[in-house]
Order: structure tokens, then C-alpha cells, then sequence
């Protein structure tokens, strides 16, 4: 199953065009392409788009989208000025269907996932470079926050979006 963009994926790719432009880029669990895409048009210097799901990958490069499977950052040696994802970041729905919850679950709470990316990503960051990321009211951030501050990382909202049950907001991480 490759995720399909909805309300957060066209609300990180609004930020991804207004940062993109002349800037070494990763799209994160990549998914349908739609930052990868965004990027390309924005005028990126390059772009990276890396999946878990080797579906997602084959479907990428079928695109002329230069694209890597990777669990997080795994099989990325490179360093990027911007890194873009959107994360599944729901706490875990016993009832929701595998196959589903692969695209959608960020762990038991939600947050996991997001933290394993954290820990990894500022090693692959340049200089002044920036995290844009995804998270919803459904996401713990108890332990994203400290976190943060541990890895001497400042955030700030950028934008918070209402939708039907929980409410979505890109932040932005330097």
C-alpha cells in the first residue's frame, strides 16, 4: 500500500515549495512522491525520496524520481539542507488492518517513530539546515519536546490545520 496524500500531506507540501528552492532535499518516507514532486518544482538542487516500502520505491523511480529503500536513514549516507516527512503518527488502532497501520501507526503511543527519526536525522543535516515535519493532536509530544532540547534543536509552529477529529501542524526543526 503507498500512502496517498491527504490533508497532511498538502499541508507539508505547501512548506516544502517555500523551502525547497536551491536546497539539498530528502523526502522521508516518500510515499506517492507528492514532496519529492514539490521540491523538483520548487527548483531543489537535489532531491532524495526514501521509502520503507519497497512498492512506494519501485513506483518512484518509475516516475524518474531518484528514490532509495531505507528504514529511516538506515541505507542514506548524504546530508541534506532540508528534510521533509511526514510520519505515520497515529497511536496504534488494534482494529485497523495491517497492511493500513503500516502507513499510518507511528507505534503504541504514536510518537515512536517520529523519536527514532529525530535521534537519526541530525547526522544528516547541514549546517543550518531544517526539519520539516508532520505531527497531529493524536501525537504524544511529552517526549518529542525534551528530546529536542537534548539534541540542542530548536522547533517552532509553523502552521496548525483543523480537521474533522484531531488537528495537524508542520514544525519546523533547526
Amino acid at each position: 500500500m503507498i500512502y496517498t496524500p491527504d490533508e497532511d500531506s498538502y499541508l507539508l507540501e505547501k512548506y516544502v515549495k517555500k523551502y525547497s528552492k536551491n536546497k539539498s532535499f530528502l523526502d522521508m518516507g516518500s510515499g506517492s512522491g507528492i514532496q519529492a514532486k514539490a521540491a523538483i518544482s520548487a527548483g531543489a538542487s537535489s532531491v532524495l525520496a526514501s521509502d520503507i516500502n519497497k512498492e512506494a520505491v519501485e513506483n518512484l523511480k518509475s516516475q524518474g524520481i531518484n528514490a532509495i529503500h531505507s528504514n529511516l536513514f538506515k541505507n542514506i549516507k548524504s546530508k541534506f539542507d532540508i528534510i521533509a516527512f511526514n510520519p505515520p503518527y497515529l497511536p496504534e488502532d488494534k482494529q485497523e488492518d495491517k497492511e493500513s497501520a503500516l502507513v499510518t501507526t507511528g507505534g503504541k503511543k504514536g510518537d515512536e517513530i517520529i523519536l527514532k527519526f529525530l535521534k537519526q536525522a541530525k547526522a544528516h543535516l547541514n549546517k543550518n539546515g531544517t526539519i520539516l515535519l508532520i505531527l497531529s493532536s493524536l501525537t504524544p509530544k511529552n517526549k518529542i519536546i525534551p528530546l529536542l532540547n537534548k539534541l540542542s534543536m530548536s522547533y517552532k509552529i509553523l502552521e496548525n490545520k483543523k480537521i474533522f477529529f484531531e488537528s495537524l501542524e508542520i514544525w519546523e526543526i533547526q
